[in-house]
């Protein structure tokens, strides 16, 4: 689990310095990188950009209804969503709302658009309400490796 957490931490580690934090030999530490990798438990390595320096300053959290719950119906939803680059995170969901997505943009203009793509002109979306994120205080995806 020590190659895990170092990789979230830090994709672009070294494989010299990776072994030497799981106390594995380069070659067995490449091993098991190659097994997480195909075994789907590592899915992909990004990068982290900041939103303000490419001028995406603005983050929305979005919570839609829709009008049926069809799973024809969500599968077309969710690509929609999938397929804008605004959109950075979906997520299907129970309670009063089906979807929740967290959006950038740069501006409230840029952001109106959003709103017409993919709410205003879908019929199966009820509503939507959103929230104007003030401040981010923590982003990632990390998960804790030391639980099994």
């Amino acid at each position: 689990m020590h190659i895990l957490g170092a990789m979230q931490e830090n994709a672009r580690i070294g494989l010299e310095a990776l072994s030497e934090i799981a106390s594995l030999s380069v070659a067995s530490t490449q091993r098991r990188l190659k097994r997480l990798r195909d075994e789907g438990v590592i899915v992909k390595d990004i990068s982290i950009l900041n939103p303000d320096q490419l001028g995406q300053s603005m983050s929305f959290v979005v919570m839609v209804e829709m009008e049926r719950e069809r799973p024809d119906q969500i599968d077309a939803f969710a690509r929609i969503a999938l397929s804008d680059p605004q959109v950075q995170q979906c997520y299907y969901i129970t309670g009063e709302a089906d979807f929740c997505l967290i959006c950038t943009s740069k501006d409230m203009k840029e952001f109106e658009l959003l709103t017409y793509r993919l709410f205003f002109n879908n019929n199966n979306v009820r509503r939507f309400k959103t929230s104007v994120v003030m401040g981010r205080k923590k982003v990632g995806l990390s998960i804790d490796t030391t639980v099994r």
